[in-house]
């Protein structure tokens, strides 16, 4: 899941009121809570990728290193937090409880879309995690569109120094923005405009779409524009277009668009034939510790799980902390069974 407010499409001039804003916040995140809201025909993939089995694994669970490091931050397992919402209240609460666990577990958290914590100040308290979570990995966002409506590299920096991130996560979403209601729907020339952009950033930029899969024509258009990582976010789990329908519509009207996308298995598979030198991302419908074994067996560095930790970060950042704990400790157990004693033996598979 790229989640809640990855698509604030109005431009600045017509921004909405700031009730507005916190409305259309909400809804997102209560489409995403709905089961409408998940792919339903459309799988990950990763279901098919085989998983060894070895009854001697010759080593002990607690040896098993998950360890890694990522946009040169170090992780103390290869999970990130995926992007989830921000700019109301309830948006600020739920990024604290994320960050709390991020922190208290040593992984990556990635904010929601930032375009509405430039253009209203007042919502930036809601990105504001650093206090709480001062060591862990932050990744800033922003819409890919906004770059073909006038952003440009100060944005990608105020988006990273007014919340103490590390790196920045650009998102690329037409599907969804088709089928939203007023979307950005001019995309001609984005490929260039990064190709501009990116040079002036001191900072890694990740390229992400929001969980209808980046395919291998633009993995290999955007690897040459100097990306640090690619967020496949594949098809399967949480389908924006289908948040987007739901949102405005209060049903899903166009079934056949909105299960549209590449199988986050394939994009993993597709990315790495593409562009084998870049780092990649493992998101969409990642749910289980095994499916994040396998995503990293088929190439990815890190997985980034979102839509599975919404409810849990509405209640508690225990919440989410126990939930995480839960799917770090299966990514160890498939590793131990799996005979393999570090994420790094498993990135040498080729499956």
């Amino acid at each position: 899941m790229t989640p809640p407010e990855q698509a604030d499409s109005a431009p600045p001039s017509s921004a909405p009121a700031d009730s507005a804003i916190q409305v259309r916040k909400l809804r997102h995140i209560e489409a995403c809570l709905r089961p409408e809201s998940q792919y339903q025909r459309q799988t990950t993939g990763l279901e098919h990728v085989p998983w060894p089995y070895r009854a001697l694994p010759e080593r002990n669970l607690d040896e098993v290193a998950l360890g890694t490091s990522f946009l040169g931050r170090p992780l103390r397992a290869p999970v990130l937090i995926g992007a989830m919402t921000g700019g109301a209240q309830a948006a600020g609460r739920i990024n604290r409880h994320l960050a709390l666990a991020a922190q208290r577990l040593g992984v990556g958290l990635m904010l929601g879309s930032q375009r509405v914590m430039l253009e209203r100040p007042e919502a930036r308290a809601s990105f504001l995690v650093r206090e709480v979570a001062p060591d862990i990995l932050l990744v800033g966002n922003l819409g890919g569109a906004q770059f073909l409506l006038g952003y440009g590299p100060e944005h990608a920096r105020r988006a990273v120094r007014e919340v103490g991130a590390d790196a920045l996560a650009i998102h690329v979403n037409p599907l969804q923005e088709a089928l939203q209601p007023g979307g950005d729907t001019r995309w001609a020339g984005l490929t260039g405009r990064l190709s501009a952009v990116l040079p002036h950033l001191d900072f890694p930029v990740v390229l992400k779409e929001v969980g209808h899969g980046l395919d291998a024509r633009s993995v290999a258009a955007a690897a040459p524009l100097g990306f640090a990582a690619l967020d496949v976010a594949g098809a399967g789990g949480t389908s924006w277009a289908r948040v987007e329908q739901l949102v405005h519509h209060g049903a899903v009207q166009s079934t056949d668009l909105c299960e549209l996308g590449i199988p986050t298995a394939q994009a993993l598979r597709d990315a790495r034939q593409a562009a084998p030198g870049v780092p990649l991302i493992a998101s969409g419908g990642i749910r289980t510790g095994l499916d994040a074994a396998r995503a990293l067996a088929l190439g990815a560095q890190v997985v980034a799980v979102a839509r599975p930790l919404l409810a849990p970060a509405l209640d508690s950042a225990e919440a989410v902390e126990d939930w995480l704990a839960r799917f770090i400790h299966d990514l160890r157990v498939a590793l131990f069974v799996g005979g393999y004693g570090s994420v790094e033996d498993v990135r040498a598979l080729s499956v």
